[in-house]
């Protein structure tokens, strides 16, 4: 899931950040019902104070990202803990920290911006199912059940 500290950082990445195109769709595209069985047992199987992102759009679609240190850095930089190997990422675009089984966004002051819900933030508190966008890729929060409040209703 994530790159670990073994593994050789990412080469080849540029050191320009560029900006958005006017025929890039920024658009909020809300959450679905869309998840596979292997995305629902993943998030299911989502130990306490952990949480889940998964790549919804962008050239690494598919891919899954466990979230269960206290900073995870996201970029184009090599040595990002979440490496996205694009123009549209600022090297030190993002960092997701946690607090207990909480979870915020911080954006970096990236070129680009960090959107939460499809609003440029600064930061944000992510609540189950928020959709980021950083650069030109999507990608879907998910919390652990274990960290998810009761359920309510009848």
């Amino acid at each position: 899931m994530r790159r670990g500290p073994d593994r050789a950082p990412h080469s080849g990445s540029s050191d320009t950040t560029q900006t958005f195109g006017h025929d890039l769709d920024l658009s909020f595209v809300p959450f679905g019902a869309d998840l596979t069985a292997v995305e629902r047992d993943a998030i299911q199987a989502l130990p306490e104070r952990a949480a889940l992102l998964l790549v919804r759009s962008g050239p690494t679609a598919g891919a899954r990202y466990l979230l269960d240190t206290d900073v995870t850095t996201v970029g184009r930089h090599p040595e990002a803990d979440i490496f996205f190997d694009d123009v549209t990422v600022s090297r030190r675009h993002a960092e997701i920290t946690r607090t207990g089984s909480a979870f915020e966004i911080v954006d970096q002051r990236s070129l680009n911006g960090t959107y939460v819900n499809g609003e440029r933030v600064d930061r944000a508190v992510l609540s189950d199912g928020a959709e980021l966008r950083v650069g030109k890729f999507r990608l879907n929060f998910f919390v652990s059940p274990l960290d998810r409040g009761p359920a309510t209703g009848a």
